[in-house]
């Protein structure tokens, strides 16, 4: 038999179970007061002044969000709020902003009445700065704040970004010469004008200079080389006037240097050949003239050497061909002379050669069949005559990049005669005898339909003669 149990009134019952709960907290509470402790433990302190400050310049930039009550501390770990970083300074426990980066997807946007806020100059440990895509609708120019008591990041700043803002106008100001650290400085695809101020040259820390796409004028300072640091160099797309510097020869550590599209001036300066770090050089739209330095066969590390559309009027170089790593080679619209170099056909690593809208006279080199690489090809429009040296393969392999249009001294092997459309040449060569090898085409024949009309317009003519002269 079951041992007989008094029922427990309601009263105790209900008291039991009350001691119970107390008395045995569960694993739910311990987890949910894990997590209270965990909200209200310590959050990285900021000095109060470069909170403040940088709130302001969110909200001058930025309307993506209220980032006051958003993110009430912006440099803590867990925040989600992209486009600003901090580190913490050992010295005074304090977090520190050290870069911004506002304009594109996925950092904070800009609104269409941001405008550049010289409040950044304030944040004291700032080391990068980017601005793309920001200033697009409200005119605004990069300004210094006059007159401040607050220390400037000219020890701290590193990079300094300000691309693709079409509404950033002015001049660059000679202020910025107090970044002293400052190693990248992009102020490209913006409206800026005026000349280069002579200050910028005297940041001996630049790595990379990018002042491309803008509207800057005047000449190049000779200060430039003070630089001995830099190795990227674009001044590309300005119009800057005047000769090239001899001192860009103390560029020494330079890698690429981009003058295209500006007025440039005069001859390649003898002191280029001392770059020879050099793997990029571009000179193209400019009014460059004269022969080439001597000694250009030292840039043995040149890959990409851009140069069209400058009045050289000389003779091609065979120089050239002393660059074994070349991979592009444009010399289009310069009034090249003379036949083409058959030592070009040493570049084995040229994927591109342009050499379009010259003078250049002769035969193709039958050297360049050697071209393993070649994908563009472009000899069109000079005076160049003779066989097309190039077999079917080399023809398909390359098929529409390669152009040989405007030289109606060319002709095309018979046997190669359907690839005359796409490389523009007209002619099929004549052939000395109908067992004669490809070697011996020497003549360029019209090809039938243009003979076809040239004998249809000779009779129609011949008989209207006729039909005057029955008349009369």
């Amino acid at each position: 038999m079951y041992p007989f149990k008094l029922p427990l009134s309601p009263l105790l019952l209900l008291l039991h179970m009350l001691l119970s709960t107390t008395t045995t907290p569960s694993v739910s509470t311990n987890q949910h007061a894990s997590n209270m402790i965990k909200n209200i433990s310590p959050q990285p302190n900021m000095n109060p002044h470069e909170l403040e400050t940088l709130f302001n310049i969110m909200e001058s930039i930025s309307n993506d969000q209220n980032w006051r009550t958003s993110y009430p501390n912006p440099c803590q770990q867990t925040s989600s709020w992209l486009g600003i970083e901090c580190k913490k300074n050992n010295l005074d426990d304090i977090y520190h902003v050290t870069r911004l980066d506002f304009g594109t997807h996925p950092n904070p946007t800009c609104m269409k009445t941001a405008t550049f806020p010289s409040l950044i100059f304030q944040l004291p440990n700032l080391e990068s700065v980017f601005f793309i895509q920001c200033f697009t609708h409200t005119q605004t120019k990069i300004t210094f704040q006059e007159n401040s008591t607050t220390i400037l990041p000219s020890s701290t700043l590193q990079q300094l970004s300000l691309r693709s803002n079409p509404a950033l106008i002015d001049t660059i100001p000679p202020q910025i010469s107090s970044l002293k650290s400052l190693q990248i400085l992009t102020l490209s695809q913006n409206n800026l004008f005026g000349r280069i101020p002579e200050q910028i040259f005297t940041l001996n820390s630049l790595v990379h200079l990018d002042l491309s796409y803008n509207n800057l004028t005047g000449n190049i300072p000779n200060q430039l080389g003070n630089l001995k640091n830099l190795v990227g160099l674009d001044l590309s797309y300005n119009s800057f006037t005047g000769p090239i510097p001899d001192t860009i020869g103390y560029l020494t550590t330079l890698q690429k240097l981009d003058l295209s599209a500006n007025s440039f001036t005069g001859k390649i300066p003898e002191t280029i050949i001392e770059l020879c770090s050099l793997n990029f050089l571009a000179l193209s739209n400019n009014k460059l003239s004269g022969n080439f330095p001597k000694g250009l066969n030292k840039l043995q590390g040149l890959q990409y050497f851009l140069m069209d559309d400058n009045p050289m009027y000389i003779k091609l170089p065979k120089e050239f061909s002393q660059l074994q790593k070349l991979q592009e080679l444009r010399l289009a619209g310069s009034g090249y002379s003379g036949e083409i170099p058959s030592s070009y056909s040493q570049l084995l690593n040229l994927t591109t050669l342009s050499l379009q809208n010259n003078q250049l006279t002769g035969e193709i080199p039958v050297e360049f069949t050697r071209f393993s690489h070649m994908y563009h090809l472009n000899l069109s429009r000079n005076m160049l005559s003779g066989v097309v040296p190039f077999n079917s393969s080399f023809l398909k392999g390359l098929g529409r990049n390669l152009d040989l249009s405007g030289n109606p001294g060319l002709c095309l092997d018979p046997h190669e005669g359907d690839n005359g459309i796409y490389l523009g040449v007209v002619n099929v060569c004549e052939s000395k005898n109908s067992s004669s090898s490809t070697s011996s085409i020497t003549m360029p024949l019209k090809n039938k339909s243009k003979a076809s009309c040239g004998v249809f317009r000779f009779l129609f003519v011949l008989c209207i003669l006729l039909w005057l002269c029955c008349i009369l």
